[in-house]
C-alpha cells in the first residue's frame, strides 16, 4: 500500500468515528459531524434534521432527513436508498470536488451528490423547508445551489418542493414508495406528471397505470374532487412552460405541519394535529379509481350492478355477461360513425365527469369552446373535446384522440364537462327520451295542479305588479338618497361581467337575502355580490335597511359596503371580498380550526366587541344587529373579523333601548330567551348572541344541536357544569392546547357567562365587555355571586 492511499484510508477512519456533543449548522470539507443520536444537521428553525437512522426492525443504516421535535419519527427523505450501510455508521464529507459524499466503513460510496460544477469552497446545510442542498461558500445568490435534495424525492411531498419536470435538463422530481417500513428502498408504487400535451398526476405500478388524478383544470383535478387548488390549510400551484412542468404546494400558515406521502398502497396526506399525523385524504379510495377498469368508454358507477356500465351511445363489446374478467374489454359503438357526412355527426354533453386520459390529446389555450367543437369536427380521430380550464366560465381547448379511457362520473366541484363525438341518431334519441321525461312530468303537474293554476297565477300577477311598484319606490327612494349614502350606484353589465354572469363557480356562499358571489371589476378589485334571490325570506325592506344602514357606518370590524345595483328584476349589494370566508367555515372543522390559534381567535374575539360596541355607542345610530352568529363573521386576509348581514338590525333612537316585533328573526340558537318567546329585542340581545359566539370560538363547537354524549347537555349547559366543578379547560378546542393563554381562556369563559344570563338587566353592555375582554376587574361581577348562589 502506498503512502496517499494509507493517509486517505486513516482520515476516513478518523473521521468515521468523530463524534460531537451537538449537530452543527453546516458541514464544509473535511468535516463529519454527528451526535449521540445519529444527528448531523439541523435546519436553523430546528423543524427538520439531517442523519443516521434504522428503519422500523432492520439493523441497516440510512442518511435521512427527519422532523426533529415529533416524537414518532417521521423520515421525509433517505439519500442511500438503495446501498445501506450494514456498520454502525458512516461518513459524510464533502471532498476535494465539491461533492457531498457518504462513505461506508470500509471507504466505498454508498451514496454521492455530485454538484452541477466543480466548486472550492462548498457547504452543506439544511433549510428550514427541509431541503439539504450544497453551495458555494460566498454565493452572493443563497438559492444558486450546486444540488438540492428537493431534487431527488423518496417517498415524501413537503411544502416548496416540485414534483413534475425540468425539460432544461430532463431531470424528474417524482415520489416513490419505500418497499416496506423496514425498507426503504424504491417500491412498486411511483407518483408524478406524465409529459402529456395535458400534464395530468399519474400513480404508477411498476411500470403500468395504476391510479389518475385526472388533469388539473385550474381550480383542481378533474377526478381528485378532495386535492382542490385553494384550501384553508395549503395552495397547490401547477406550472407549465417550456422550461418547466410541476406543481408545488405551499403552506398558507406556516405552524400547521403537512405532509404528503406514497406509501406501499395508497398517496396519503397528512396534517400534525393534537400530537398525531392525521389523515386529510387518501387516493385510490374506491374501485372505480382504478386505472381503465371498465376499458373503452365504459364508465364506472360505485353502488351500480355491474360497477361497470356503457356510457350512452356504447355497448358492451363483450357478448358475455359483463363480469369482472369482461368489463376490460370495455364498450363499442351501438351506431357506428360517418366522419365524411359531418351533417350526422354532432357532440353529446356529459356533465361533471372525470376526464379521460390524456395520453394522446391536442391542447390549446387561446381557442374557446365553440372553436374548440368545430376543431374536433373536423378532425375525424376527435373523439372528444373540453375547456382545458374551467376558472372563470371555462377557457382553452383540449381534443381527445382516439378512444376514451378510465372516466367516471364525480360529484367534485373542479369536475367538469366533456362532449363526446356523437351520430345524430343518439343526439336525436337523447332529445327525445328527454322531451318524453318532460312531457310526462308536465302532464301530472298539470293533472295534480291543475285546479290551483288559476288562482296561483293571478295572486302571482297581483304579486309581480306590487313588487314592481316596490322596484320603483326603492330605486327612487334609494336614489334621492344618494348624496347622503356616499354609496355609489353599479349597473348590472358592470356586475355581470364581474361574476362571469353570476357563473356557479364564482359562487361563495348563501344566505336568508339570496346568493353571494365573488367578483372582480375592470381595475382588479374583488368584491361579493348579494343577489336578492326571488324567493329570499329578506325582500325589499331589508334590502334598503342594509344600504341606509351600512352607508353610514365605518368601522374595521365592519364589513364595508361598495355600492348597490336595481335594475329590472335585480337587487343587489356590492360588498369589499373578504378573502377567507366567514368564521365558522374555521372553527367547527377539525383541521382548518389548527389556522386559528388562540392569538388569532383572542384578536377575532376582541374584534367583534368593538364592532359590537360601535353599533350599540358609538356610532352615529345605536343600531341592534339581531343575527349575530359565526356565518355573519367574516374574515379579512390578515383574519381580522368584520361583522355582516345587516338585512336584519334595527335602529333605535337616542334614547330607546329596546323594542318589541311580532316578527322574530334571525338565528335559533344565538337567540336571546326574550326575543325569541316574546319578540323584546335591545343592545342586549346582541350580548346575548355575542356570548353563545365567544363559547363557539372557544371550544369549536355549535351550540345548537351540539349534545355532549355523557349527559346530553347543549354547550352552554355542559360550560356551565365545567365551570362548576373547576374543569372549565376542558371545554376549549383541543387544538389551542399548545397555544392558549389560561388566565385569558378563563376571563372569556367567565365574560361568556355574564353575557348569557337570563335577565337583559343582568348582562353587560358592550363598553364593559370590551374593559373586561382588555383586563378589567371581573372580582365583583354578577357571575361571583351567582357561581355562589347556584
Amino acid at each position: 500500500m502506498d503512502i496517499s492511499a494509507f493517509l486517505y484510508l486513516s482520515i476516513s477512519f478518523f473521521l468515521f468515528y468523530f463524534v460531537f456533543s451537538h449537530a452543527a449548522d453546516n458541514i464544509t470539507q473535511s468535516q463529519s459531524l454527528s451526535d449521540s443520536e445519529g444527528r448531523i444537521l439541523v435546519s436553523k428553525d430546528g423543524v427538520f434534521v439531517l442523519g443516521f437512522f434504522s428503519p422500523g426492525d432492520s439493523t441497516n443504516r440510512y442518511l435521512g432527513i427527519w422532523y426533529n421535535n415529533i416524537p414518532t419519527k417521521t423520515v421525509v427523505w433517505v439519500a442511500n436508498r438503495r446501498n445501506p450501510i450494514t456498520g454502525s455508521s458512516g461518513v459524510l464529507m464533502v471532498n476535494s470536488s465539491g461533492s457531498l459524499v457518504l462513505l461506508k466503513q470500509n471507504s466505498t460510496v454508498a451514496w454521492s451528490a455530485n454538484s452541477t460544477k466543480e466548486a472550492e469552497n462548498s457547504i452543506v446545510q439544511l433549510l428550514d423547508s427541509g431541503n439539504l442542498v450544497l453551495r458555494e461558500e460566498n454565493e452572493e445568490n443563497p438559492e444558486n445551489y450546486l444540488w438540492q435534495s428537493f431534487d431527488y424525492p423518496s417517498d415524501t411531498w413537503l411544502p416548496g418542493m416540485k414534483v413534475g419536470w425540468d425539460l432544461r435538463t430532463r431531470l424528474e422530481r417524482r415520489l416513490t414508495a419505500w418497499k416496506s417500513p423496514d425498507d426503504p428502498s424504491p417500491g412498486e408504487l411511483s407518483w408524478g406528471v406524465e409529459l402529456h400535451e395535458y400534464p395530468e398526476i399519474v400513480m404508477k405500478k411498476g411500470s403500468g397505470e395504476f391510479f389518475r388524478t385526472g388533469p388539473w383544470n385550474g381550480l383542481g383535478f378533474s377526478g381528485t374532487p378532495k386535492i382542490r387548488a385553494t384550501t384553508a390549510v395549503y395552495n397547490i400551484s401547477f406550472v407549465s412552460n417550456k422550461d418547466e412542468v410541476y406543481f408545488i404546494f405551499d403552506m398558507i400558515q406556516h405552524s400547521v405541519i403537512s405532509r404528503a406521502v406514497l406509501n406501499q398502497t395508497q398517496y396519503e396526506r397528512y396534517i400534525w394535529v393534537n400530537g398525531k399525523w392525521t389523515r386529510y385524504y387518501y387516493f385510490p379510495t374506491d374501485d372505480c379509481d382504478t386505472y381503465n377498469l371498465c376499458g373503452v368508454y365504459g364508465n364506472c358507477i360505485i353502488g351500480e350492478s355491474p360497477i361497470c356500465q356503457c356510457i350512452q351511445g356504447f355497448k358492451p363489446k363483450s357478448e358475455e355477461p359483463w363480469n369482472p374478467e369482461e368489463w376490460s374489454k370495455g364498450c363499442v359503438r351501438s351506431t357506428q360513425l360517418s366522419c365524411q357526412d359531418k351533417e350526422k355527426i354532432g357532440f353529446v354533453k356529459f356533465v361533471g365527469y372525470k376526464l379521460p386520459d390524456t395520453t394522446y390529446t391536442w391542447v390549446n389555450q387561446s381557442t374557446n369552446l365553440e372553436e374548440c367543437r368545430i376543431k374536433c369536427l373536423n378532425n375525424c380521430a376527435c373523439m372528444a373535446y373540453s375547456n382545458s380550464d374551467i376558472r372563470d366560465g371555462g377557457s382553452g381547448c383540449v381534443i381527445w384522440l382516439g378512444d376514451l379511457i378510465d372516466i367516471k362520473p364525480t360529484a367534485a366541484n373542479n369536475s367538469q364537462d366533456l362532449y363526446i363525438r356523437m351520430p345524430a341518431s343518439e343526439q336525436v334519441a337523447k332529445g327525445k327520451q328527454k322531451m318524453k321525461v318532460i312531457v310526462i312530468v308536465v302532464v301530472a303537474i298539470a293533472a295534480v295542479f291543475g285546479v290551483i293554476s288559476i288562482p296561483y297565477c293571478l295572486c302571482k300577477m297581483t304579486n309581480l305588479k306590487e313588487k314592481k311598484k316596490n322596484n320603483v319606490m326603492i330605486e327612487q327612494n334609494i336614489e334621492g338618497q344618494s348624496e347622503d349614502l356616499e354609496v355609489p350606484f353599479f349597473n348590472l353589465a358592470t356586475i355581470a361581467t364581474a361574476t362571469n354572469d353570476f357563473s356557479s363557480i364564482k359562487k361563495l356562499g348563501e344566505g336568508g337575502f339570496g346568493l353571494v358571489y365573488k367578483g372582480t371589476l375592470t381595475d382588479g378589485q374583488e368584491i361579493a355580490v348579494k343577489r336578492l334571490s326571488h324567493g329570499s325570506v329578506q325582500g325589499l325592506n331589508e334590502f334598503k335597511t342594509e344600504v341606509t344602514l351600512i352607508a353610514k357606518l365605518q368601522h374595521r370590524n365592519l364589513v364595508r359596503l361598495l355600492g348597490y345595483c336595481i335594475e329590472g328584476q335585480e337587487i343587489m349589494l356590492i360588498y369589499e371580498y373578504m378573502p377567507n370566508g366567514s368564521l365558522d367555515f374555521f372553527i367547527f372543522d377539525q383541521i382548518r380550526a389548527r389556522v386559528l390559534g388562540w392569538f388569532m381567535r383572542f384578536n377575532i374575539i376582541c374584534g367583534i366587541a368593538r364592532g359590537l360596541l360601535y353599533l350599540h355607542e358609538d356610532s352615529r345610530l345605536r343600531i341592534v344587529h339581531r343575527d349575530l352568529k359565526a356565518s355573519n363573521i367574516l374574515l379579512d386576509s390578515k383574519m381580522n373579523p368584520k361583522i355582516s348581514d345587516f338585512g336584519t338590525a334595527r335602529i333605535f333612537g337616542g334614547d330607546q333601548t329596546e323594542g318589541n316585533t311580532n316578527r322574530v328573526v334571525g338565528t335559533y340558537g344565538y337567540m336571546a330567551p326574550e326575543y325569541a318567546i316574546d319578540g323584546l329585542f335591545s343592545i342586549k340581545s346582541d350580548v346575548f348572541s355575542y356570548g353563545i359566539l365567544l363559547l363557539e370560538i372557544l371550544s369549536g363547537k355549535k351550540n345548537r344541536g351540539s349534545f355532549h354524549p355523557s349527559h346530553g347537555l347543549n354547550l352552554v349547559e355542559h360550560a356551565w357544569k365545567l365551570w362548576k366543578e373547576g374543569k372549565p379547560l376542558e371545554l376549549i378546542d383541543t387544538c389551542l392546547e399548545d397555544s392558549c393563554i389560561p388566565l385569558e381562556i378563563v376571563r372569556c369563559l367567565q365574560i361568556s357567562f355574564l353575557c348569557l344570563q337570563q335577565h337583559p338587566m343582568d348582562r353587560p353592555n358592550m363598553s364593559s365587555v370590551v374593559m373586561m375582554l382588555h383586563g378589567w376587574t371581573l372580582s365583583d361581577s354578577p357571575l361571583n355571586k351567582l357561581i355562589e348562589t347556584d
